[in-house]
């Protein structure tokens, strides 16, 4: 399985990317390099590419995962309750690719604030 360095602040994080066509396109791209936006317990941000909407794309999400969001075009880290959750479920605010999951405790994301500059690089 591939694995990226999510790089924040002081924080370094390693994820592993799943086998969709998603995925895919993400390591293609790679180094990215963006500003974080927060939106509840979510880290997203524009990456500046168009990927497809994959046919089993869910608005529900799992703590830990990465998504593609189609409409930002956004990288997506989800760490914990956005602002549409609920119950216990993790949501986006609309249908996202899930592309991988966060290596260790996503919940470090939590110290990262809008704005801070964020580095996404394979790991090899």
């Amino acid at each position: 399985m591939r694995k990226i360095k999510i790089i924040v602040d002081n924080m370094e994080v390693e994820a592993e990317l799943n086998n969709r066509k998603t995925a895919e396109k993400i390591w293609e791209l790679l180094p990215i390099e963006g500003r974080v936006n927060t939106w509840g317990d979510e880290i997203y941000f524009s990456i500046g590419e168009k990927i497809d909407l994959e046919e089993d794309a869910s608005e529900v999400v799992s703590l830990g995962d990465l998504g593609y969001w189609p409409p930002g075009q956004a990288f997506c880290i989800f760490f914990g309750m956005t602002p549409v959750s609920y119950g216990n479920q993790i949501r986006a605010a609309s249908p996202v690719n899930v592309f991988g999951k966060i290596i260790g405790d996503p919940k470090t994301f939590q110290q990262v604030k809008t704005g801070a500059k964020i580095n996404i690089k394979k790991v090899e």
